[in-house]
């Protein structure tokens, strides 16, 4: 889910998995209709698939403290169970800088609602051409990466993704520096 003031910047990230992953999908929107937003988290990615086993949707973003001032409440906790089958689960994402995703979960109770997989004890950020406020602070396609190989269990599949995306950072760093 991608954040509309993120759609026309170069030097995004969500496009680049999307392009890469081919069972994803790309939404933009800050605000969602309940009923759109239950559809994206429910729905067949493939629309023409003859059966649909609903997935259980689970949010990438880290846990956050329950604020009923901001009218936030705790997420519910992440069943070790969910994580045994991981081709039953669907990953929503949001792409933005971490004012905007606070802002587009706050803005959508239904994603308050969804189990979150925080990521713990990451690497620094290869993600050089944007400002982060702390190291660890991935782009929206390293994140991914690594929850998808956090819940697969195995790095290999996304490890091409991975050194593509050091290349696309090492071009744009080289447009900066020219």
């Amino acid at each position: 889910m991608q954040h509309p003031l993120e759609v026309a910047n170069a030097k995004g990230s969500a496009r680049l998995l999307h392009l890469s992953l081919p069972h994803s999908r790309l939404v933009t929107g800050e605000v969602f209709v309940e009923q759109a937003l239950q559809a994206l988290l429910t729905a067949p990615l493939q629309p023409q698939a003859a059966t649909h086993n609903p997935k259980q949707a689970i949010l990438l973003y880290p846990e956050t403290p329950e604020d009923p001032a901001r009218g936030l409440s705790a997420s519910p906790v992440l069943a070790p169970a969910l994580l045994r089958d991981p081709s039953q689960l669907r990953l929503i994402v949001l792409d933005g800088t971490w004012r905007k995703s606070r802002k587009m979960l706050y803005l959508n109770p239904l994603l308050q609602h969804l189990p979150r997989l925080p990521l713990r004890d990451m690497p620094a950020s290869h993600y050089l051409i944007r400002k982060a406020h702390r190291p660890d602070q991935l782009s929206t396609l390293e994140a991914t990466c690594a929850a998808l190989m956090q819940l697969e269990g195995r790095a290999a599949p996304f490890q091409p993704l991975l050194t593509a995306f050091d290349g696309f950072v090492a071009q744009q760093l080289g447009y900066r520096d020219q």
